[in-house]
This record gives C-alpha cells, structure tokens and sequence, in this order.
C-alpha cells in the first residue's frame, strides 16, 4: 500500500512532515523518504530502507539534515520515494501511492520518444514513480500531464509534487481508490492519507479531495487546478483492514464501521442458524480483526477475551519478512498464550479477513496446542476471489494463492470460476462446500465469511462508490 504526508506552512514544516509521514507507518514495510523545500538551498531529499527498524529511527537526524517551510513524504512498500525531477516543467519532488499494472508498456511507450531514458534498478526495473514523472512531464503543466498520467495507468495513482518554489501540488486517484485529505492550522495546510495524522498535530478539516480532484497548496491558499470527477470507486477494503482505526474516509470512522460490522456478522449468524451455542468468548485476531470481534460480541451477548497477547516490542511487523515461511515463524513467537482463557475454552474468533491462510493456521494450531476444546472462525470481509488490480494489497499473490479460489479449484476445477458468487453465498450448497472445504484445511469447527452486503452495509458508503473487486471481480 504506501501513505504520505505534506504541509506548506509559515514555518519550518519538518517538524509536522516527519510525525505525519510517521503516522502512517501501518501502511508500508520496505522505504520511507522525506523531501523539502528551503528557499536558501532549494530541494532536499532523504530515502531509507525501514524493513528492519522503524522510520523514527532511521530519520532521526532529519532535523539536522534539511530544512524548509514546505515538505512532503512518504511510507511505501515497493518503490524507494519521493524522487527528484528535472524536467521542462521545473525541477520538484514526487512520490506516488498505488499500483501501475501496465507499466512495461508505459515504458516501452515513453522509450520510443527521442531522449527518454529511465534510472535502472537492479535487475533493470523502473521505479514505478519516476514512470508516473515522466509521463506527467510530457505535458505543458502540472495539471495537464498528471490527469495523462493518470489517464494512461492501468490501476491508480495519488500523488503530492513539491515544487521548486514551495508549493505542493496534491492529486487524488482519477476514481478516488485512496483518500486524499487537506487540514488547516493558523500557519498554513497540509495534505494526508490518514485523517488523525493532521489531527493529532493540531490542524483541522478543512476538506477531502473527491476521485481526480488536483489541487495547487501554499501556506497562504489551495487553488484548485482540476475539478473533480463524477465517478468514485474508493477501495472498500480501506475500512477493514489497511485504515487505521482512528481515521474517517468519505465520512465513515474506521473503528466504528468494524464495531458495526461485527454486529452485524453475529446477527447473520443467530438468523441463518450458524452461532455456535457453546461458546465461552469471542476473540479477535489482533490487531484489526479486534475491533470486528467487539461488535461481535456485543451483538451476540458472549464475553470478548483476547486468550493471546502480540508482543510487539521487538517484532512489531509480521508480514515484514519476503519469506512466507519466516513471515509465519515471526507471527507464531510474536503470540504469547493466556492459559487460562484456552484450556478446554470454545473460542470464536474473528479476523479482518482470510487470504492466503498460512499465518491462521499457526494460530489456530497454536490454540489447540495450548489446550483450546474448539476454535471457530469468522472473516470480517467475504472471500477475497482475486488479487487487486489497483492497490498493492496482496499484490504479490496471484488469484490461485488465495486460499478461497485454491479451495474453489480443488472442489471443482476450471467450472468453479463460473460460479464464484455462489461461492461466495454461505447459503448455497457451493458456499458451504467452500466453507467446509477451508475448515478442514485450517482446522477451524466452522468457518464463515461477512456477506458483502453485510460490509457495504457497515461501511455506510453509497455501494456505487466503493471498489469491491477483490471480493466480487467487478471493476
């Protein structure tokens, strides 16, 4: 996924730029980078690898190092950011949040042009950003050549542009994919990815940039340099997983839509029969799937409990590792038992979702190893069907890793993809064959997924305007 943070201010805006671009650490594994503008020396610019330590750490000394009353930065998990641009349309800093899936032909394309020429990385991949650059600097302004960028990628692109003089230039995704908001103190505004990021620095709203939507930020104004288009499909995924809790998208609060969903996950299950009687508590998968399982159980009447503890201290990521099999050695020590809320205890857990359910069958084993009688399973979202398209969320899994449409080849084959709604349906002979099929495979005593009505629901956004393909292959 990625996030970023900026702000053009009356004073030096290094200080808010670097806990801004903080704040969305839960959003990228792999580079952190931070850019600024001072009107003494011009651009500056600082990427670190964060894989193996926070980006507190490796930016610590930032303060010492550059300076400026604007700046920009950003959290990614793939391409190192923001770059320096010296190009026909000034000299600037950009990174860019999102996914470009046609990027060899984007390259080829710009290729054939006389001059253009990219920075190869190792194995003679483009970064994706100097990609998103180049195609904008083709054109005569800002503005102009962002909307042909975006125009011509295949998947989404947000992006924030500090520009040679100090002002920053914000555009959201053509179709709204992520958020793009602006917040206001007395000095100035800044531009952010997660809304409690401006908050807990003491900005306030001031507003959300709609699908396609460029805007011109100094400290003094925001002018607008493209209007928002009419159409939006922001990832709905946004608000069960990646958001953090405490930011607000399109008008709905994180926390809150996971309490709702969960209410709403347990009385589908008290309406189609599926509520496990015996229960002796309601659990979460830490962390996002906890708030889910507290609307659970308030719905449902069964005390929540959380029968394990995530010691973070020392391993604070456990998707950080490339390998599947350190990723799920890392997840397993990171769980530390509550014997006593184990031993002999019918548990129902509920997750934010299942994907590839590797890391969840560690857990579940390790709840049976430490004496669980039953471990039943509930997936705050429907079965994820196929890899997204858009963002960089399992971007690196391929539709048949997914443990929905692995199940789904096992039990029928090539037909199974006719029928993946049906699938989807706990109610339909095929959506309980799917469920029973993962039970076996992952040792739950049963297993269901939120409907998508159900999310959709509990997200309180128009369905029109969410992206749902992961779920139901619909763009």
């Amino acid at each position: 996924m990625g996030g970023f943070f900026g702000a053009a201010l009356k004073h030096d805006a290094m200080t808010d730029v670097f806990f801004g671009v903080d704040y969305h650490s839960h959003l990228g594994t792999r580079r952190a980078g931070l850019a600024a503008y001072n009107s003494e020396i011009g651009l500056q610019r600082s990427i670190h690898n964060i894989q193996n330590s926070p980006f507190r750490t490796k930016f610590e000394n930032i303060f010492d190092e550059m300076s400026g009353n604007s700046a920009i930065g950003c959290i990614s998990d793939y391409d190192p950011q923001p770059l320096l641009i010296r190009s026909k349309l000034g000299t600037y800093a950009i990174c860019v949040i999102g996914a470009v899936n046609n990027a060899s032909e984007l390259i080829d394309r710009c290729l054939s042009d006389a001059g253009v020429h990219f920075d190869a990385m190792t194995g003679g991949n483009v970064n994706c950003t100097e990609l998103v650059a180049t195609l904008i600097n083709q054109k005569d302004s800002f503005a102009e050549g962002i909307k042909y960028a975006q125009d011509s990628i295949d998947g989404s692109a947000s992006l924030l542009i500090l520009c040679d003089g100090g002002s920053i230039i914000a555009a959201r995704d053509k179709l709204g994919r992520t958020p793009v908001l602006i917040g206001k103190n007395e000095d100035g505004y800044c531009v952010t990815f997660e809304s409690f990021a401006y908050k807990k620095l003491g900005f306030e709203d001031e507003r959300e940039l709609g699908p396609g939507e460029i805007v011109k930020i100094t400290a003094d104004s925001i002018t607008q340099l493209a209007a928002p288009g009419d159409k939006m499909k922001m990832c709905a995924f946004l608000w069960s997983y990646y958001g953090y809790p405490t930011s607000t998208y399109e008008g709905s609060n994180v926390e809150t839509m996971r309490y709702r969903n969960g209410r709403i996950m347990a009385e589908n299950d008290k309406k189609n029969g599926t509520f496990p009687s015996d229960l002796d508590c309601v659990c979460g998968i830490p962390d996002s799937g906890t708030p889910h399982a507290i609307g659970y159980s308030n719905e449902s009447g069964v005390a929540f409990a959380r029968p394990f503890i995530k010691y973070t201290p020392t391993w604070p990521r456990s998707f950080t590792p490339t390998n599947q099999k350190e990723r799920n050695k890392v997840a397993k020590m990171k769980m530390v038992p509550v014997h006593d809320l184990i031993q002999d205890k019918n548990l129902l857990f509920v997750d934010d979702s299942i994907v590839r359910g590797t890391q969840l069958k560690e857990t579940v084993d390790f709840l049976y190893e430490n004496g669980a009688n039953s471990v039943h399973m509930r997936s705050a979202c429907p079965p994820i069907m196929f890899s997204c398209k858009y963002l960089n969320f399992s971007r690196a899994t391929g539709d048949m890793e997914l443990i929905a449409r692995k199940t789904i080849d096992e039990l029928e084959g090539e037909e199974g993809l006719s029928h993946l709604e049906e699938y989807s349906d706990g109610s339909t002979e095929r959506g309980k064959k799917l469920r029973a099929a993962i039970c076996k495979k992952l040792n739950f005593d049963s297993l269901d997924f939120q409907s998508l009505d159900g999310v959709i629901k509990a997200i309180g956004v128009d369905r029109c305007k969410l992206c749902t393909y992961c779920w139901d292959g619909k763009e």
